[in-house]
């Protein structure tokens, strides 16, 4: 598995709903045992969405983002983690992020992402905090004023 043999592209919430909910619902709720109610908490509708496919369509990524530029619910499966699929989500929001005029856009990583994030550029802000039962640091990535 590489980083060719996949696909991220803008997601609508209200057509992409199954494919977000599976990832989600398989890192976040499965895995990381977050009760589905923290996970999926209203606000999805008002988000722009991301998600990274296999070449033969299976959904294996999702990233959100918030009108103010709080990137979130960032999950990939299992076996597809460490193959560029993280970082490919993070980008394209990123890019989306610039494209609507944000100059920097922020997460609540948990403490184990945070070198990952910061490969990414953004830098950690402030102390430790306890968000769905898990340790985590406020991360920011600022952009240039005249990068596009």
């Amino acid at each position: 598995m590489s980083k060719q043999s996949m696909d991220v592209r803008i997601a609508s919430w209200e057509e992409d709903y199954e494919f977000i909910r599976l990832v989600r619902t398989t890192v976040f709720c499965q895995e990381q045992s977050i009760p589905q109610e923290l996970d999926f908490d209203g606000l999805d509708p008002e988000c722009r969405h991301v998600l990274a496919f296999t070449n033969s369509g299976e959904p294996i990524g999702t990233a959100r983002m918030q009108k103010d530029g709080h990137l979130g619910r960032i999950a990939v499966l299992k076996e597809w983690r460490k193959h560029g699929v993280g970082k490919a989500l993070v980008e394209a929001l990123i890019a989306v992020a610039k494209a609507e005029g944000l100059h920097q856009v922020y997460l609540n990583a948990q403490v184990h992402a945070v070198p990952f994030y910061e490969e990414l550029g953004f830098r950690t802000e402030g102390d430790a905090f306890l968000e769905a039962g898990i340790e985590h640091y406020r991360m920011t990535r600022k952009f240039a004023k005249d990068q596009t």
